[in-house]
């Protein structure tokens, strides 16, 4: 069945409107209907228009997009300033250009989401603690040349650790190691990990700490961008390495700790030397010390003869068969924790 035509002209009485009078009522319908309503989505095709002080843009996700407006009056509370790309949460009035017939939303407020507000908050809090000299490098400490006694704050059952106790049994078996377990991402995870940095300084006989975790994305690792962290950082009393992700991840705990290392296995080949090259610094020492002492000794001898230059001679020997004795038993006691560690693993 054919189905009915529309008219070609309007009846008698039927009402015709004007394309003014249609937007102008269309403006009022979708304003009546829709009061102040929250938008997120990813800015696009942003424009600041600097005469009037008004911001034109479009927001869009993956299937659509509508037109948007922030007046002056409005904008220039915002304390950050939109760009291309940013992803945002705006409240705003469904609206229609009348004069284009374009419809759009008049935004009243807008916030940052995602990646973007967390960008933001870094920058603020870098610069804040910058400010406070928390990042200056005369505030850094050096690590212990031989530390007996090594804290690691992170997940108990991570990657991160496996990789740090791997290197630190391969490079010195003879070191200690104090595991102070943390939660590392999620909400509280930075609370978690600032109280565990307290606890591992109170400790006494810890000679430096490892702080971090593996890679991930910037809300997996943001606790250790928090304020919290830090702080906990800064009054650390030992010195601190940051060991946050990978290469490209910087945190404010990087910047804040004493050292960085770009990974967790970095941290572990920085904090403890390798035994065989103990070893041989020991054994340079020693060398080092004996020919200067065989060179005092050799000048002495060569002047006049008398009793002081007698006893100089004998106390200079005492201190040399001393001191190649005890450059031995250092030798020999790392020898020992290296085959005593072989053992073990066997």
């Amino acid at each position: 069945m054919q189905g009915r035509q529309a008219p070609a002209l309007p009846g008698p009485g039927e009402r015709v409107y004007g394309v003014t009078e249609l937007n102008k009522e269309v403006r009022l319908a979708l304003e009546g209907n829709y009061p102040l309503i929250w938008v997120e989505g990813e800015i696009s095709n942003f424009r600041h228009f600097q005469a009037s002080g008004h911001w034109y843009f479009t927001l869009k996700d993956s299937s659509a997009q509508v037109s948007a407006a922030m007046f002056r009056g409005q904008n220039h509370h915002i304390p950050f300033t939109p760009a291309d790309g940013m992803q945002v949460l705006v409240l705003g009035q469904v609206s229609l250009y009348e004069a284009r017939g374009s419809y759009q939303v008049i935004v009243r407020r807008m916030a940052e989401q995602g990646a973007g507000a967390l960008h933001a908050a870094f920058q603020r809090l870098r610069s804040r603690l910058a400010a406070e000299g928390l990042f200056e490098e005369s505030r850094k400490r050096p690590l212990p040349a031989l530390p007996r006694r090594i804290g690691i704050v992170t997940s108990r059952d991570s990657a991160a650790l496996r990789d740090i106790l791997r290197i630190l049994r391969r490079r010195h078996g003879g070191v200690s190691v104090l595991l102070i377990p943390t939660r590392v991402q999620g909400e509280g995870a930075a609370g978690e990990i600032a109280a565990a940095i307290t606890r591992a300084g109170a400790v006494a006989d810890l000679d430096a700490l490892i702080v971090g975790r593996g890679g991930g994305s910037l809300e997996d690792l943001w606790a250790f961008n928090e304020e919290e962290v830090a702080r906990a950082l800064a009054a650390c009393p030992i010195p601190v390495i940051s060991a946050v992700g990978h290469e490209t991840d910087v945190t404010i705990a990087d910047m804040v700790a004493d050292h960085r290392a770009t990974t967790p296995s970095a941290a572990a080949i920085m904090v403890v030397a390798h035994a065989d090259d103990l070893k041989e610094r020991l054994h340079g020492l020693g060398r080092r010390l004996a020919g200067a002492t065989r060179l005092t000794l050799s000048r002495l001898r060569a002047g006049p003869a008398g009793s002081f230059h007698l006893l100089a001679t004998r106390l200079l020997e005492g201190r040399l068969h001393r001191s190649v004795q005890r450059s031995d038993d250092l030798t020999g006691r790392l020898m020992r924790a290296g085959n005593k560690h072989l053992s073990r693993r066997r």
